[in-house]
């Protein structure tokens, strides 16, 4: 099982088993990385949330670099949950965060583009 809920937990260095921060505050940080996917064209077209540990990342999106989304998830859910008490941290990881922001968004872009017809072209 790849649980969302549980590697982002991984990530931020919480045990699995360990629930406190689950409801309202880990899974809230983690729909609201994916809202903001959904609003750069990444994901499904309906916005995606969890609700608990069952929701899978190929729940979220089949196809394509699933790292990156991955990264970019525990990212924003760091800054949200946890941030770093250095600025200097924390301006590394909101760079980290618009590089993957804008490699998704061209990924996403390059996905909608139709598929050129060239049965017609001679070379």
């Amino acid at each position: 099982m790849d649980s969302i809920l549980t590697s982002v937990k991984k990530k931020l260095g919480i045990m699995e088993d360990y629930e406190h921060f689950d409801d309202g505050d880990i899974i809230d940080h983690i729909n609201t990385a994916f809202f903001i996917l959904n609003q750069l064209g990444v994901g499904p077209d309906e916005p995606f949330t969890i609700e608990d540990d069952t929701a899978e990342w190929s729940d979220f999106k089949e196809d394509g670099n699933l790292e990156a989304v991955r990264s970019y998830v525990a990212y924003q859910v760091k800054l949200l949950f946890d941030p770093p008490s250095s600025s200097h941290l924390v301006e590394n990881i909101n760079q980290k965060i618009r590089e993957l922001e804008f490699r998704l968004l061209v990924e996403a872009e390059k996905d909608k583009l139709p598929e050129a017809d060239m049965s017609g072209v001679y070379v």
